[in-house]
């Protein structure tokens, strides 16, 4: 993971990954409000109520103890277990269960654009440490011939309630697609366990929202301009619900004067190259959401629209804001109501 050193640059992004506009009519209701560093993001964390204090507590309790569980650099943690099991089985929480199976049926239903395994390659660009290279064909193909996720052994003990996960000998994965949105997910709900009924968390580019705002209206969450950063193109007004971006501007560095970022191809181990700028999933289940929206953007446009029209459209299903190269917003039709443009540099069009 990234060193501290980085909080000042990685506070100025994630402010403005998913803006979140100012809250209106809340009148006398208590406001608590807490930024939390982990996961390389700074994290802010937000309760209304007599609860609200209670419910941060316990929201970042959630997300102290998935960081220490995920971080790959932590030697007790389940991903450095999983990784240096050199083929054996490890114990899992439901936690990291919901992701990898969440994350496999979306890897499946993609035909492979979520990979968690691609770990050894994302650490060849230097976008987990920050030291970026570029690399030759060759070290990446070394490093995509240990691509695993397909031959994960995922059991579950029903009598115990206990999981456990084997990968083939040489594996190396990260949960950087799905870690956020999971722990987004469970820090909500950590906050409803104790009473809070209005609250929103916003996790870098991940956000999710607890009921509505204490005065009962809508969430406004912006989107943000793939071209401005301190800007948005729209923003959207929503209930209960995660929203989770991707996008090219999130992390990348310049080298001979070429911009690469790390949304990485599983088949190529090369940036994305695509006409997509930022993909924006909303829906009512963090974990999905994040994995849907890197999977999104490595099909591109066409193909993300023919996944949504397949599966996005069904019960519990999800909905997208693209923003490609052509300045054009394209919704799906679930936003209808819910999307308003607020940036005349783009064009808006809605699909079916």
């Amino acid at each position: 993971m990234k060193k501290l050193s980085t909080i000042k640059r990685l506070l100025s992004l994630c402010l403005c990954l998913v803006l979140l506009l100012p809250l209106a009519g809340c009148g006398e209701t208590k406001m608590a409000q807490r930024q939390v560093f982990a996961m390389d993001t700074i994290m802010t964390l937000t309760a209304y109520g007599r609860n609200a204090e209670r419910g941060l507590t316990a929201a970042q309790g959630v997300i102290q103890s998935m960081n220490d569980m995920l971080d790959p650099d932590i030697e007790t943690s389940t991903t450095y277990a999983i990784n240096h099991a050199n083929g054996g089985n490890v114990s899992i929480s439901g936690q990291v269960a919901t992701m990898l199976s969440t994350a496999y049926d979306i890897y499946k239903k993609s035909g492979g654009a979520l990979d968690l395994t691609i770990y050894p390659v994302i650490q060849r660009w230097g976008f987990d440490s920050g030291r970026y290279y570029v690399p030759t064909d060759e070290e990446l193909w070394l490093d995509l011939s240990r691509k695993a996720f397909d031959q994960m052994t995922l059991t579950s003990f029903p009598s115990s309630g206990s999981y456990a996960v084997s990968f083939p000998a040489g594996t190396a994965l990260s949960f950087g697609a799905v870690a956020k949105g999971c722990a987004a997910e469970n820090a909500i709900r950590a906050m409803r366990n104790v009473g809070v009924t209005s609250g929103i968390v916003s996790l870098g580019g991940n956000v999710q929202t607890l009921g509505r705002k204490p005065d009962g209206s809508l969430w406004n969450v912006a989107v943000q301009d793939p071209n401005n950063t301190a800007g948005y193109v729209g923003v959207l007004s929503l209930g209960e619900a995660a929203v989770v971006t991707s996008g090219t501007y999130q992390r990348f560095f310049i080298q001979n004067g070429k911009t690469y970022h790390h949304l990485i191809n599983p088949e190529t181990g090369w940036p994305m190259n695509n006409t997509l700028k930022s993909v924006t999933i909303v829906c009512s289940d963090g974990t999905t959401a994040d994995c849907l929206s890197t999977a999104m953007f490595i099909l591109g446009q066409s193909k993300s629209l023919s996944y949504w029209r397949q599966h996005g459209t069904k019960e519990d299903g999800f909905d997208m804001v693209l923003i490609n190269n052509d300045n054009e917003i394209i919704c799906t039709k679930g936003l209808i109501e819910k999307f308003t443009p607020t940036n005349p540099d783009y064009t808006l069009r809605y699909v079916e």
